[in-house]
């Protein structure tokens, strides 16, 4: 029955792909906004102990420049900082930066009209490795969806 809505959507969105398996995930993207979010939380990653987690390289940068951001606008404690750039890198997340990655993030952007690749390359690292993209970030969600299945908390 899941998979009939999943065919649906994909039929509105004027897309033939097959549905991705529901149920325990192998390969999950994670994006920056996510990914701030758990090295802040008190229990960590903890939300993705079933999942391996993967990342274009750049979510290093952007997640570190968020938290760093955070602590100098006194957002978050010195001490919450500090958890939360160690969390950063213990988190278990891959890096992958397939060949074609870039040449697919320019793609991924030019197909949604987005000026800058950021967001591009979790999406573009998604579609490469057919699997799920995790992010809080509801812009992203709106305009990448029709592109590759997004998740967020309450989807696992």
């Amino acid at each position: 029955m899941a998979q009939d809505g999943d065919r649906r959507a994909d039929a509105r969105r004027g897309e033939s792909r097959p549905a991705l398996e529901r149920g325990p995930l192998t390969l999950l993207v994670i994006d920056a906004s996510a990914l701030v979010q758990a090295c802040l939380a008190a229990a960590g990653v903890s939300l993705f102990e079933n999942e391996t987690l993967v990342a274009p390289p750049l979510l290093w940068s952007e997640t570190l420049s968020a938290i760093h951001e955070l602590r100098w606008r006194r957002e978050i404690s010195d001490d919450l900082g500090s958890r939360a750039f160690a969390a950063l890198l213990a988190a278990p997340v891959s890096r992958r930066a397939p060949h074609q990655l870039y040449r697919e993030a320019w793609r991924v952007a030019d197909e949604l009209g987005w000026a800058k690749t950021y967001d591009a390359e979790y999406v573009a690292l998604a579609r490469i490795l057919g699997c799920r993209l995790f992010t809080l970030d509801e812009r992203l969600r709106r305009g990448a969806g029709r592109l590759v299945d997004i998740v967020g908390p309450h989807d696992l």
